[in-house]
């Protein structure tokens, strides 16, 4: 279809319940090919809660940020590996055995991770299982549109970001359900592997994709294909159409070199708004949220793990329904104009969050002198020599200085606040962090048999139900505009010829952007602070309003030929409307 990028209308949907009424065989493909989509989902999702209970079991990760960050970003580092891996062997062995190949690898990352007695063997289970996901990531939704009726492509190939969104969900749902069973977090990766089978068996009875076959000179394998995709009275002239298709990128590919794309300046031009609507949808900071969803929970004062899990569905659940709003919206407001004011909205939720973390600082408890003497000696059964006190605050409270929960967490020797068990906004106590200290915290009963509660990671707070708001409001924002668009527009503004390599640059942008955050996000809390933290993302994200402002045109109700003739045009100017008739 030459009319733009195929996106889902609602004709199409009605096309699709007709169509999959005769042709059965249409969704089957579309369904076992779009859990390559789930995978990719639920793989993003699952390691935000995984991270709470490995933190538990592994002193060591617990006390090193930059090992956390590893094991979520190393799957990230797999993912740049296995999408640069997948186009490749796409060209080379055909959609069909890629998307195999990648769930073998997820199924065998999963194994890895569920069963690894170090956190080395889990960082080796995250690369396996992103170099799985960074190969389904293009594999699967250009499978589903290569096998496809033209009519109802959009709605299928829509399917597929569905269930990107659908997998997030259920990863935080299968998390809430392993809380309370023995080895949680290896059940939550393990998990992982049930759907990468299922996949793969379902993949083992589909054909290889028609126009794949057809580049390949395998013409008798694709016609048999589509006469199993299309209605009979339709198949003739989809095999002239697809004949044609083909001819025309097999000519135009022997042009289409990086040396060649970047002496257009249509090419630059939009490769430079392409690039940029990637970049800024990674830097705006939505895979702190996604990938570390119940960390940031704690830090609002929530410190048990399960309610994390249960908090973080909810921002797991906007962003699913922020994809769905997007479909409806795109092609009535506009791509730019959706961007716009998608990061408009962000910079104005992340400068709440940033308020609401400065008032959770300036607003945290005191530390309990006598308290802490009292947990301490318990701990240390009385040895006057021994102390499980905090170093820091046992130096600073003889030299009379006075402590907040707030300056107890960052401390250098890694130290624990143990709340009152009255009231959490009461003074509590200060200990240096060890699983010793956290089982004596929680077992020291106040009045009434009420619990303590042990932060290492925000302190309690009367303003943590602020930073939920904020958090969902920063969702419901970015989910329809910066979530989606950025995509659609990578697919409309390369000429034709040159769509392949520069979507290849776009997505390494993306994938490489998506690395420098997660990989330095608890780095940047401890360096900064969760309020300077956020308030970074915040500049960055009012940085990326004013570029894409500048430097991202309008495409939509535009040919590919008129964004062509667009961005090759004398007085081209991004914020402009363009009139093809003029």
């Amino acid at each position: 279809m030459e009319g733009g990028i195929h996106k889902a209308e609602s004709t199409e949907f009605r096309d699709l319940l007709y169509l999959t009424s005769k042709q059965p065989f249409i969704l089957r493909l579309a369904f076992s090919a779009g859990i390559g989509g789930l995978l990719f989902g639920y793989d993003t999702g699952v390691i935000s809660g995984a991270l709470l209970y490995i933190r538990d079991d592994f002193e060591q990760v617990e006390k090193s940020t930059v090992l956390q960050e590893t094991i979520v970003s190393m799957a990230v580092a797999g993912a740049i590996v296995g999408a640069g891996m997948g186009g490749w062997m796409n060209d080379r062995f055909g959609r069909r055995p890629s998307i195999l190949i990648a769930d073998l690898l997820f199924l065998a990352g999963s194994l890895v991770m569920c069963f690894a007695p170090a956190p080395a063997i889990i960082i080796a289970g995250r690369v396996l299982v992103g170099l799985g996901v960074g190969m389904a990531s293009m594999t699967s939704p250009l499978y589903i549109s290569e096998a496809s009726p033209a009519r109802i492509r959009g709605a299928l190939v829509s399917t597929n970001g569905l269930l990107i969104t659908a997998g997030q969900f259920l990863s935080y749902l299968i998390n809430l359900a392993f809380t309370k069973v023995t080895g949680t977090w290896r059940w939550m990766l393990g998990v992982a592997g049930v759907p990468a089978l299922l996949q793969f068996v379902l993949m083992l009875a589909l054909p290889e994709s028609p126009r794949w076959l057809y580049r390949k000179n395998r013409k008798a394998e694709a016609e048999e294909v589509m006469r199993k995709v299309y209605p009979p009275e339709e198949v003739d002239a989809e095999i002239e159409a697809l004949r044609a298709s083909v001819e025309a990128d097999v000519a135009r590919q022997q042009d289409a070199t990086l040396r060649k794309a970047l002496g257009s300046v249509v090419v630059r031009r939009g490769l430079t708004a392409g690039v940029l609507c990637q970049v800024a949808q990674q830097l705006v900071g939505i895979n702190t949220v996604m990938y570390y969803s119940p960390t940031i929970v704690q830090l609002a004062g929530f410190a048990s793990n399960t309610t994390a899990l249960a908090l973080s569905l909810v921002t797991s659940g906007l962003n699913a329904l922020g994809s769905v709003v997007s479909m409806f919206f795109v092609d009535k407001a506009g791509r730019r104009r959706l961007m716009l004011l998608s990061l408009a909205g962000v910079v104005a939720c992340l400068a709440m969050l940033s308020g609401v973390f400065f008032a959770v600082d300036a607003h945290s408890p005191d530390v309990s002198l006598a308290g802490t003497a009292a947990l301490s000696s318990s701990l240390s059964g009385g040895n006057a020599t021994a102390t499980a006190t905090c170093p820091e605050f046992a130096l600073a409270s003889v030299a009379g200085e006075e402590w907040t929960c707030t300056q107890c967490l960052r401390a250098s020797s890694e130290c624990g606040f143990c709340s009152d068990a009255g009231d959490k906004l009461l003074p509590g106590a200060c200990l240096a962090s060890s699983d010793a200290s956290r089982r004596a915290c929680r077992n020291a009963a106040g009045e009434g048999g009420r619990r303590r509660e042990w932060y290492t990671r925000g302190c309690p707070s009367s303003f943590g139900w602020l930073a939920l708001v904020a958090l969902g409001a920063y969702i419901v924002s970015y989910s329809p505009g910066m979530g989606s668009v950025p995509w659609l527009i990578n697919s409309e503004v390369y000429p034709l010829r040159f769509r392949g390599v520069c979507g290849g640059i776009a997505a390494v942008a993306n994938w490489a952007s998506n690395l420098l955050v997660t990989q330095t996000f608890l780095s940047l809390t401890q360096a900064l602070g969760t309020a300077g933290t956020f308030m970074l993302f915040c500049g960055v994200s009012a940085a990326s309003f004013l570029l894409l402002f500048l430097l991202v045109p309008e495409t939509k109700g535009l040919q590919f030929e008129e964004v062509e003739q667009m961005l090759g045009s004398d007085d081209y100017r991004a914020w402009k409307k363009f009139d093809p008739k003029a």
